[in-house]
């Protein structure tokens, strides 16, 4: 069975095909500036485990115009790994907010299409892109079924002690507004390898997983259910991230749109773009960060420690959620490459029963692997996430499902 994955965004189309059979990638590649004269596509395929990559520049006109050229790529005989279209099984669309609708991935008719449409109030600048993908998929591969698959939804067993806001109840009731969580489709495959990598089933093992990259999130996961998570009704909140402010005193905003004589729009895009570690020392990339850093830069210096900091309190805070703690579990872009980050997080945690080995955290780590001691009471691994075969997890469970 091959499923495609598709994650559309405003501007691009990210996509990777995969053998569910032996669950192998067969291609994957991105279509960035769609709508722009200096379209591209960065195209890879995968033959006996060799990598080939192509690049395309054009102007890409919309996303249909993208899809098409996706469907041409993957099919031709120079690029393609597939002779025809209709070999595909599947499409898996990731879809950022699912709101309080799905609880589970699904398979999408006129009613989820309504439902994640009623959602875009929630996610403005990703539901009606996500939506864009599925209606243009629909179009190019009739009859082929496309599954919905929801960053919020592995947050949804979160109780309302988690999810709640403090604020006038009928806030919830009539704005829908509350903890939703995001990257909810790498927490859910990184807790179900953490569990099986400290040999137990995703039902018996309490972790902490802790995603970090440019956007980073750190969720709490009891017994395979997520209880707890940083993000919030939106992706600004939590930890600091790259550009994002994370958790704040609210009182901030109305204060600086005041003094600064800014809208409300105005700030909010200062609190998404122009803060985090960028807001700190005027980069958001962690490897340009820890250069600056080790030439004397206090800032850059200034803004490793908060972020390994708030990093650090929000896991304190997951054990006393969740009571007792297996495993701790580093992910993506920062989470898998970023030694430095992973030391100073797990430092002075004996407390906790965290005891890192510093030669085995070494370097970037590309595969599965424990970091902590041999007598570390909680395990601390790095686990590389896909958020793409587990796209295609679910996808499948749907249709077997059918």
């Amino acid at each position: 069975m091959k499923i495609l994955v598709i994650n559309a965004g405003s501007s691009s189309i990210k996509y990777q095909l995969l053998d569910m059979a032996d669950q192998q990638i067969m291609a994957s590649g991105i279509i960035e500036r769609i709508g722009e004269p200096n379209g591209s596509l960065a195209h890879k395929k995968f033959i006996n485990g060799e990598e080939q990559k192509t690049v395309f520049e054009r102007t890409i006109k919309d996303h249909k115009e993208g899809m098409h050229l996706l469907i041409e790529t993957i099919t031709s005989a120079e690029t393609g790994v597939i002779s025809d279209k209709n070999e595909i099984s599947a499409i898996g669309h990731r879809v950022v907010q699912g709101g309080e609708a799905f609880r589970q991935a699904t398979l999408i008719d006129e009613s989820t299409k309504r439902a994640i449409e009623e959602n875009n109030v929630l996610a403005p600048l990703h539901n009606p892109a996500n939506l864009t993908g599925i209606r243009t998929a629909e179009e190019l591969f009739p009859g082929t079924p496309n599954v919905a698959v929801f960053d919020t939804e592995f947050h949804q067993t979160m109780p309302p002690k988690a999810f709640m806001y403090a604020l006038p109840y009928e806030f919830y009731t009539d704005l829908k507004i509350r903890r939703y969580g995001y990257h909810g489709t790498s927490h859910k495959y990184v807790a179900k390898r953490i569990a099986k990598a400290i040999d137990k089933r995703p039902e018996e093992a309490n972790v902490i997983t802790v995603h970090l990259g440019n956007g980073g999130s750190i969720s709490a996961v009891q017994q395979g259910k997520c209880i707890d998570t940083s993000m919030g009704m939106t992706p600004l909140a939590g930890v600091m991230m790259g550009s994002r402010c994370g958790d704040i005193d609210p009182a901030i905003s109305g204060y600086v749109a005041d003094q600064k004589n800014l809208s409300a729009g105005e700030v909010d895009a200062i609190l998404n773009k122009e803060s985090g570690l960028k807001g700190i020392c005027g980069m958001n990339d962690m490897r340009d960060i820890h250069e600056s850093a080790a030439q004397g830069d206090e800032r850059a210096k200034l803004a490793v420690d908060m972020f390994t900091y708030v990093v650090k309190k929000y896991i304190g805070s997951y054990f006393a959620a969740l009571g007792t703690v297996d495993a701790i579990a580093f992910t993506a872009g920062i989470g898998e490459n970023d030694d430095i980050v992973r030391a100073a997080v797990c430092t002075n945690m004996q407390g906790l029963g965290v005891e890192i080995d510093l030669a085995a955290n070494e370097g970037r780590i590309s595969s599965e692997k424990r970091i902590s001691t041999e007598d570390s009471k909680v395990q601390v691994w790095v686990i590389p996430t896909n958020e793409e075969l587990q796209i295609a997890k679910d996808t499948v469970a749907i249709l077997e499902k059918q």
